[in-house]
């Protein structure tokens, strides 16, 4: 599998226990106007978690410390638009920050959810894939107060 195929994906987690999410907009080929996670595409030959930071930072403004994101897990996900199984990484980190720290650079949105509205949220495929097991685990017990 190309390189171009792999993202690194964040979910950063706030003092009440919320989760920084994406509303996408209507131009990206991957899942337009849904809910996902913060992330994208790795360079050529770039690692996960480099790749995790680079992309925090280009659509939120966020700088995160070095090691300060924890690898929650590795996914496969499917993508309708070109027909590919695309391997990502999650990470996760709890953060003293609100809304009016997060800079959009990309999407409509980018903003702390409340876990109990996730349901009611239409998740692009990886989110869907990795969101529900991630909220109901001890990692995001351990970032949530």
């Amino acid at each position: 599998m190309s390189d171009g195929n792999r993202f690194a994906s964040v979910v950063l987690v706030d003092r009440r226990g919320w989760v920084l999410l994406q509303e996408r907009d209507e131009h990206p080929a991957i899942d337009p106007e849904k809910w996902g996670f913060c992330g994208g595409h790795l360079e050529p030959g770039e690692d996960y978690e480099p790749g995790a930071y680079r992309e925090l930072e280009e659509e939120t403004g966020i700088v995160m410390p070095p090691g300060s994101l924890a690898a929650y897990g590795d996914f496969t996900v499917f993508h309708r638009h070109t027909a590919t199984h695309d391997p990502f990484r999650l990470y996760v980190a709890g953060v003293d920050l609100t809304d009016a720290d997060v800079e959009c650079h990309e999407g409509r949105q980018i903003v702390f959810v409340d876990p109990a509205t996730v349901p009611d949220l239409d998740l692009t495929a990886s989110a869907l894939l990795a969101l529900p097991g991630l909220l109901a685990s001890d990692a995001y017990r351990d970032l949530a107060p």
